[in-house]
């Protein structure tokens, strides 16, 4: 049986997270005018409350995974699939919550959801693919000595 592994000390990157709060809000703001002008503004606030629900999930998983990735590696998966499991409870607590002929349309806040998702893994696609992610230390490039040399002057051999 192997020793556990300590605690990692490379950060983990969640300026994934900004970016993917600012392409939300973008579309969100489009979509909620859309959807005012068209269909109504209880479904333009259905827009802005699943695009906000949508985002703080994201937040939260992104916050919960890299404490979790801090503590042991080996954390991240029951840590993902556990804050999955709660925001679905939740979410369905939320919409359960809304009445049917409430302030928002539930349907569109349920749609809002779904598509902000999708555009949430979007960006997160896009955020691995455009990244270097080096699963071991890469090596010094060509012409940079890796080791300092020794104090007493130049090496020589005998």
């Amino acid at each position: 049986m192997s020793a556990p592994r300590p605690a990692t000390q490379v950060p983990w990157d969640l300026s994934f997270l900004r970016v993917g709060a600012l392409v939300t809000a973008s579309v969100a703001v489009v979509a909620a005018l859309v959807a005012g002008l068209v269909a109504g503004w209880a479904d333009a606030a259905g827009v802005l409350v699943g695009a906000l629900v949508v985002t703080a999930f994201f937040v939260v998983s992104g916050v919960v995974i890299a404490w979790a990735g801090r503590i042991n590696e080996t954390f991240t998966l029951p840590a993902a699939l556990g804050t999955f499991f709660v925001k679905a409870v939740v979410l369905f607590g939320i919409l359960n919550a809304l009445p049917e002929d409430g302030w928002l349309d539930r349907l569109t806040l349920a749609w809002s959801v779904v598509v902000g998702a999708l555009l949430w893994s979007g960006v997160q696609l896009r955020w691995v693919w455009t990244r270097p992610l080096y699963y071991v230390t890469p090596p010094a490039p060509p012409g940079q000595a890796t080791v300092p040399p020794a104090p007493g002057g130049p090496a020589t051999r005998g």
